[in-house]
């Protein structure tokens, strides 16, 4: 019986890949043949010109981000936004910058995210309901705050936001296992992750996900549908971005896209069958570490 299940659970992630890179190819096919001959908008040399400008303004560096981010997120259901967030800023991108491309690049990751998860039976529809209703609200307030402010204000704070993030993980995953208690206030919850993800770029997995999963609910169903409600939560968050200050960089937002893409169907496989309690170890300490190097650039 268990052989019979792994194999339909790997020939569904064959089809997924299939379908998600099969799909990509003929829209990308379509989009460039309507560009280059029906509305004559540019021709063969400007996207090859636009792929080497991609490539050597790192894109290759935000794919790699893109994919290990949504590698985290697809299996644990936290921190696709903190660790991608404080992979860009410790590069150098301000905070605001960080927070819109992720969030642009997580309609797509969530989307494809939250189809895997439902595909593999990892959702409750009622609890997708109560979390994203009330998360949409806060992601979009928590968008306006961070895009009301200068970049090298918030920089700091945001900073020392993530590093309190890590902290959460890592203690998540180093406590002893709480006994199971019943737990009401979705909609405070879904409003507080909504809100600390879009201001801090990143955190409706950590506030969500570890809260869920701390009052005993079952962990694969909990990763699954927070990840599911969060394409909704992250679609309001860009929208406001959008308005308010506009999106660029798309280099990075094509990365980010790119790697969450091919990571999110092999992390909705890998679920239930990791050891999530070293993986969150490592994940917190990692971001913790580029919080804490980011700080020390900053200060001195």
């Amino acid at each position: 019986m268990e052989k019979k299940t792994s194999s339909i659970s790997l020939k569904t992630l064959f089809y997924l890949y299939l379908f998600i890179f099969g799909g990509l190819a003929i829209i990308g096919s379509i989009v460039i043949v309507l560009m280059v001959y029906l509305f004559k908008t540019m021709n063969f040399a400007d996207i090859l010109s636009f792929a080497q400008n991609a490539y050597h303004s790192g894109l290759l560096l935000f794919v790699l981000f893109g994919f290990f981010a949504q590698m985290i997120d697809g299996t644990l259901g936290m921190a696709y936004g903190v660790s991608s967030t404080s992979f860009l800023i410790s590069t150098g991108i301000s905070p605001a910058i960080a927070s819109a491309s992720v969030h642009a690049a997580e309609i797509f990751t969530t989307g494809i995210s939250g189809i895997s998860h439902w595909r593999f039976k990892n959702l409750d529809k009622k609890l997708f309901i109560q979390l994203a209703i009330p998360g949409v609200i806060g992601s979009a307030l928590g968008a306006y705050v961070l895009s009301s402010f200068q970049g090298d204000i918030l920089k700091p704070i945001i900073n020392v936001y993530l590093l309190l993030m890590g902290f959460r993980i890592l203690y998540s995953a180093l406590r002893k296992k709480i006994m199971a208690r019943k737990f009401k206030q979705y909609t405070v919850l879904g409003l507080l992750g909504g809100f600390v993800d879009a201001s801090g770029g990143g955190g409706w997995g950590p506030v969500v996900t570890t809260t869920l999963v701390g009052t005993g609910e079952t962990p694969r169903v909990t990763i699954g549908t927070v990840n599911t409600a969060e394409f909704l939560v992250t679609l309001a968050s860009t929208g406001v971005f959008t308005m308010v200050i506009g999106l660029s960089h798309w280099h990075i937002i094509v990365g980010l896209i790119l790697g969450g893409m091919i990571a999110a169907p092999l992390a909705a496989f890998l679920c239930n069958k990791i050891n999530a309690r070293w993986a969150m170890v490592l994940v917190g300490i990692l971001i913790m570490a580029l919080s804490i190097r980011t700080l020390l650039q900053i200060i001195f």
